[in-house]
């Protein structure tokens, strides 16, 4: 497996399949830095876990009440599905983990590499796709994609494929961007004392990151799980006729 850089620089591998395209190349930093979201999502799972067996403990209400709030949430759009409430649960824990991890310094979020957000948008896709199949069967599902008249197919096909664009890019293009302004910011202070000092003083260091780091990694999360729920809902409800 040979290496290579990217236009801004970072490490790549190319899988040896014989040609030499981007499209082979893997981001070493984007593989690397999920696996340790993975990792801090399992542990706090366990910390989760732990904190439901302490009776009356602060940890074990915030466990409930996270699980409750998704709760909730799927049921004002959908009939409650315990695989429904595990997707749109677990796409919203995986993005702000992907999201806040560039929290932690030397770490970059992996959401702000589209071939992250695009395989997101795939799997929100894929899983919308099985879950219509299901309430509204094959048959009936393959019919809507020629509703209202037969010649709407390329156009219904399009349609859906726009939902896979509008998740991917919009969270992309957020987190890329933020992550983009909060270089510049810190890489134009940096080394001058007195800016820096300045920053820091002035609390504009602080809001920088919190702003681009951890609420703009929240509302993402949810606006990404928001879409997701929607896409899902209109596929259960509005195509089934449910």
């Amino acid at each position: 497996m040979t290496h290579g850089t990217d236009l801004f620089g970072t490490e790549q591998w190319l899988i040896p399949a014989g040609v030499e395209h981007p499209f082979f190349y893997l981001n070493i930093h984007t593989i690397l830095y999920t696996w340790i979201t993975l990792g801090i999502i399992a542990a706090l799972l366990f910390w989760g876990r732990y904190f439901l067996t302490k009776k009356d403990s602060l940890g074990k209400f915030i466990t409930i009440s996270f699980v409750q709030f998704f709760m909730d949430l799927l049921k004002q759009s959908l009939p409650f599905s315990f695989g429904h409430f595990v997707f749109i649960t677990t796409t919203f824990c995986f993005v702000l983990a992907c999201n806040l991890i560039s929290i932690v310094p030397g770490i970059e979020e992996p959401t702000k590499d589209l071939n992250t957000t695009l395989a997101l948008g795939l799997v929100a896709f894929i899983y919308t796709q099985v879950a219509a199949i299901q309430a509204m069967g094959l048959g009936n599902y393959v019919k809507g994609y020629f509703s209202p008249f037969f010649v709407m197919l390329p156009l219904n096909i399009v349609g859906k494929l726009a939902s896979v664009v509008s998740l991917s890019f919009r969270l992309f293009g957020n987190i890329f961007g933020g992550a983009i302004i909060s270089s510049i910011y810190f890489s134009a202070i940096k080394g001058n004392l007195f800016l820096e000092f300045l920053g820091l003083i002035s609390g504009l260091n602080l809001s920088v990151t919190i702003f681009f780091g951890i609420f703009e990694g929240f509302l993402q999360a949810f606006v990404f799980s928001m879409l997701a729920l929607t896409y899902l809902s209109i596929a259960v409800h509005g195509e089934g006729g449910h």
